[in-house]
């Protein structure tokens, strides 16, 4: 069964209308100033699409149940808030871009 997750789980007024870009940050992780920059570039390419940044310490409980074992970790959701796909550490442009279209193309 697919992974969904809601806005409400996620703390956000409401997910992205196309897509959802969550990244799971902590406050001393350089990366993870990185992969916001590449997310937010994404995000503004994209219509449609939302950057959601978590911190991880502060929602362990989510951290678990998602399997986030490092940060940055970037999850892709689709406009339903399925999961389309996970990455680890600092992602490329071109990876989040391919990332995304799955999600863009739906189930």
């Amino acid at each position: 069964m697919t992974q969904r997750l809601t806005a409400a789980e996620l703390e956000a007024d409401r997910l992205g209308e196309r897509a959802t870009l969550v990244q799971f940050s902590s406050a001393f992780c350089q990366p993870c100033r990185a992969t916001r920059r590449v997310l937010t570039s994404v995000t503004s390419m994209v219509e449609g699409v939302m950057h959601l940044e978590i911190d991880a310490e502060a929602k362990l409980a989510l951290v678990r149940r998602l399997g986030v074992v490092q940060t940055p970790t970037v999850i892709v959701l689709d406009a339903a808030g399925r999961v389309v796909s996970t990455a680890e550490g600092q992602p490329r442009t071109a990876d989040v871009i391919a990332a995304l279209g799955r999600a863009l193309d739906g189930p």
